[in-house]
């Protein structure tokens, strides 16, 4: 086993990295601040991400984005979609060339459109083969408690695959493989627009009964939408589909459900999220997600009223409103079974 840098030393960088480390391989953790790093090295604690969880005693963490990347054979990124190219950018030279890259995000570059993965190729300058991405219901915070989880590794190359399978897979963490890369990005995107309309449900007291309803019919919108890009209508009913939509709309660890539940409550996104040390993806995302869903002509109601709250001010109750005074219809249309 080699070198395993992971570049981001946020809640899940931190617990990615931990799980890694406790799988048996050598990890190095990259933090963009330095008192991370220290805390990690000596207290074995990220304090500001994840409280007072120990992180174990093989895990190693640096400031130094040359000094982890050096020799590294898997690169890991853990870093926001907004800021992931000017930070890959800044240290794409140290980044050896025969490295396999892993893409941990959960968003959409808002000016190209890009998934994670393929901002990573394209800054990093990497064949297909060597980039796969993770993803599934990973709520950090249980991860870092070692609680009984599991994810999904996807890419096109099966060397890449298995490694970052092995190097992943704990007693405690279950790791599959699973070649549609686009399905499974595609799945970790939509979840978090979805979880902020049922995080707006909690907020205006709305029952479970709401929530099984936009749990199942944003289902549906991203099954819809991932098949339009050319993902595999299977993977949806997979951990990175269903398992993750379900953990992160339900869960109070959720952080785009908490900025849901808020709006819900009547407060000021600006307000909700600059209270919060953490990326809250679905609230830049869904405009993304929307606008590709109008060129491709992908209905998407959920995440349109999403839209409208997060981006335009609309109030959390007009959203309710417009999606129950849609026409009523099959649900199942026959377009979509021929999918």
């Amino acid at each position: 086993m080699g070198k395993v840098a992971v570049m981001g030393a946020g809640s899940w960088g931190t617990a990615y990295a931990m799980m890694c480390a406790d799988a048996g391989e050598d990890v190095v953790l990259w933090a963009r601040r330095s008192e991370v790093a220290a805390a990690v090295n000596g207290r074995r604690r990220n304090p500001d991400y994840l409280g007072d969880v120990d992180l174990g005693p093989a895990l190693r963490a640096t400031a130094d984005a040359a000094a982890a990347l050096d020799g590294a054979e898997v690169v890991v990124c853990a870093v926001p979609s907004h800021a992931l190219r000017e930070t890959l950018a800044g240290w794409s030279r140290e980044v050896p060339r025969d490295a396999v890259a892993v893409s941990l995000v959960k968003g959409i570059e808002l000016r190209t459109h890009a998934r994670g993965s393929e901002v990573v190729r394209d800054v990093l300058d990497l064949a297909p083969e060597r980039v796969v991405v993770v993803s599934g219901p990973n709520l950090a915070a249980e991860c870092a408690r070692r609680l009984p989880g599991g994810s999904v590794v996807a890419g096109r190359g099966e060397a890449a695959v298995k490694r970052v399978q092995a190097m992943s897979h704990t007693p405690y963490f279950r790791v599959y493989t699973n070649p549609d890369v686009v399905g499974v990005e595609i799945g970790g995107v939509v979840k978090n627009a979805i979880a902020l309309a049922a995080g707006m449900a909690d907020g205006l007291g709305y029952g479970d009964n709401s929530k099984a309803v936009l749990i199942t019919r944003g289902l549906a919108e991203m099954t819809r939408f991932g098949v339009a890009l050319g993902g595999d209508r299977r993977t949806f009913a997979g951990l990175a589909g269903m398992g993750d939509l379900v953990a992160t709309c339900m869960s109070r660890h959720s952080r785009n459900r908490h900025v849901g539940e808020e709006l819900g409550r009547g407060r000021r996104l600006d307000e909700v999220v600059a209270e919060m040390r953490m990326v809250a993806e679905g609230v830049k995302s869904s405009r993304a997600l929307l606008g590709i869903a109008g060129e491709r002509g992908v209905e998407m109601p959920i995440v349109e009223q999403v839209v409208k709250v997060v981006a335009e001010g609309s109030d959390p109750r007009q959203m309710v409103r417009a999606l129950m005074a849609r026409e009523p219809k099959p649900e199942f249309a026959a377009a979509e079974e021929q999918l």
